[in-house]
């Protein structure tokens, strides 16, 4: 089953539309344990969500067995929830065919995050993989990324000639792009351009992006999902031992609040 469908078949079945990071920062866990911690997210939410997020960072700041734990986590995941690697990779193309290799042979993920800095050649060793996603950065839900990402070419923001050519490049029907919550109109402006192609939205929670205004402007047509991803407001809803139940509870509370702009919005409707 490739990404798409495997996406799809989890957003029917669970009703959701929502992602969650597993990204664990032992500052703010409540379990010493991180594949422990991942283990009781994953069994408090995995029948609210469409696929789960981990952010390579979070595992590589913890050495050998950090990526030991990415591992074990991958394989605890259900087989039926598509599992999206947070990397951001993005390197000359030998560099890149390495890259993919572990991402997508040796890790086993559905679908990972890419940059296009370095232009086509750096992401057609991973856009290959054609039963497998790749989210571009298009428009990233960061404070600075204004700095480069609304620069003007040829009288057009970045951002937009990115999406334009992830369009391009989208000979397989396997690239999304990554465009975040903090951001609203740029996202509308998106995905005007980019109907059919699923949006990985990030920002929602922690960093202030609005929940209905990325469902208003990330809903396509042809199939094109608005993927939303929650992290932080979900892994640390509490701190305490009732960790599991408030992740659980504020994961149902973001799913079914996305389901109900969809409805507003004319999109998916929900049980």
């Amino acid at each position: 089953m490739n990404f798409t469908d495997k996406l799809l078949a989890a957003s029917e079945k669970n009703k959701s539309l929502l992602c969650v990071g597993l990204d664990p920062d032992p500052v703010h866990m409540p379990l010493s344990d991180v594949l422990e911690f991942n283990k009781v997210i994953v069994d408090a939410t995995k029948d609210l969500v469409c696929a789960y997020k981990p952010n390579l960072a979070f595992y590589e700041a913890l050495g050998i067995p950090g990526l030991v734990t990415l591992q074990r986590t991958i394989e605890y995941i259900p087989d039926s929830i598509p599992i999206i690697g947070d990397a951001k990779r993005g390197d000359v193309g030998h560099s890149a065919e390495a890259y993919a290799r572990a991402l997508f042979s040796v890790f086993n993920f559905d679908a990972i995050t890419v940059s296009p800095y370095l232009g086509f050649d750096s992401l057609e060793p991973f856009i290959s993989y054609n039963a497998k996603g790749i989210f571009i950065l298009c428009r990233t839900s960061n404070l600075s990324s204004s700095d480069f990402q609304d620069l003007r070419i040829d009288g057009f923001p970045l951002y937009i000639v990115v999406a334009a050519r992830a369009k391009e490049w989208n000979v397989h029907g396997n690239v999304g792009l990554v465009v975040g919550a903090t951001y609203p109109k740029e996202l509308e402006k998106v995905r005007s351009m980019c109907p059919s192609m699923h949006l990985l939205i990030p920002g929602v929670g922690a960093q202030g992006g609005d929940l209905a205004s990325a469902i208003d402007y990330g809903v396509g047509i042809g199939g094109g999902k608005p993927i939303i991803a929650v992290s932080r407001q979900i892994l640390y809803a509490s701190r305490d031992a009732d960790f599991a139940e408030a992740a659980r509870s504020t994961a149902k509370k973001i799913r079914d609040q996305i389901n109900l702009y969809l409805v507003d919005s004319g999109g998916v409707t929900s049980d």
